[in-house]
């Protein structure tokens, strides 16, 4: 979750004054930009590339809103209770994953009845969530207690509850190749990186300020970070599990995604907008103004459509070929 919202025209100036002359790129277009009304308070988003179907929570109502791209309202609102938080799908089995961290829980549903199937006991204030689709296993994140929870996805049971190497955990995200988990730790300005085979943290990378979101790209194993105190996102070596580059944004960054088969990063770190990173290069290649704050990120694989949650007036947007 995002913490106070504040202006992003005066955060960078701020944090630009008499830093000399920047060269960011201007404004960028999109091929389309709507927006779908849901109300509430609309916060984690995820989207199945195989149905299409993007998977939004509202802590406020307890709920999960199932948005068609095709249609102009939500097309179902389950209600999965307590205060949801994160969600993440798993594209292979059409199950979706909500966290609920007051209850300590991840409730699984079936992308296609909608049904519950399971609750999962993951840990007290287990939070960020993230699927390995080859594994068949689901990570939990604690920022509460920092604890990681790995999930049998097949099985829906707690198959592990590994204590962390700091007291509270943010974002996270799996590569599935290298068999490494990369967790934020906000209180700590580092990424710690959990070990899949092992089923132990083995490094820790010093980041940027307040780091709350962890994204991987699967081909090249590149870790990117948002930097939620900071203007500048953190980009991290697969190998050497160092920050090797910085990317100046026009804002504090909360929330990222990646397109794994373009390399390309979307942060919330636009002026009231998003960013475009090109990830192979590390260089700011554009930013969409939205009008708003914005909250969390989300890309479809197969379309490339970027969603954006609007917690303050209750909106998700669907922004295309951006």
């Amino acid at each position: 979750m995002r913490g106070r919202p504040i202006r992003r025209r005066a955060v960078f100036a701020l944090v630009t004054a008499g830093a000399g002359t920047l060269a960011l790129p201007g404004v960028a277009r999109a091929a389309d930009v709507r927006s779908i009304d849901l109300g509430g308070a609309p916060a984690a988003v995820a989207v199945n590339p195989v149905t299409g179907l993007a998977y939004v929570t509202d802590p406020e109502s307890g709920t999960v809103s199932v948005i068609d791209p095709r249609g102009a309202a939500a097309s179902a609102v389950i209600t999965v209770g307590g205060a949801p938080g994160d969600v993440a799908v798993d594209a292979r089995t059409n199950r979706v994953y909500v966290a609920n961290p007051r209850a300590g829980t991840v409730v699984v549903l079936d992308g296609r009845t909608r049904d519950l199937v399971s609750v999962i006991g993951a840990g007290v204030g287990a939070s960020a969530l993230a699927v390995d689709e080859q594994a068949d296993r689901v990570y939990a994140a604690s920022g509460t207690t920092g604890t990681l929870a790995v999930l049998d996805g097949v099985s829906c049971t707690l198959a592990a509850l590994v204590p962390g190497p700091k007291p509270s955990l943010g974002g996270i995200a799996v590569d599935p190749g290298r068999k490494l988990a990369y967790c934020a730790s906000t209180g700590t300005d580092s990424v710690e990186v959990f070990s899949i085979d092992s089923g132990k943290f083995v490094a820790s990378v010093k980041v940027g300020a307040k780091p709350t979101a962890v994204a991987v790209h699967h081909a090249s194993g590149t870790v990117y970070v948002a930097n939620s105190g900071i203007h500048h996102m953190s980009i991290v070596d697969a190998v050497t599990h160092a920050e090797r580059k910085t990317v100046l944004l026009r804002s504090e960054a909360s929330a990222l995604t990646v397109h794994q088969g373009t390399n390309t990063v979307y942060t919330n770190g636009g002026q009231n907008g998003i960013s475009r990173v090109d990830g192979g290069t590390g260089t700011l290649t554009g930013d969409l103004a939205l009008g708003v704050n914005p909250g969390e990120v989300a890309i479809d694989e197969r379309t490339r459509t970027v969603y954006v949650t609007d917690p303050v007036h209750g909106r998700v947007f669907l922004v295309r070929d951006f």
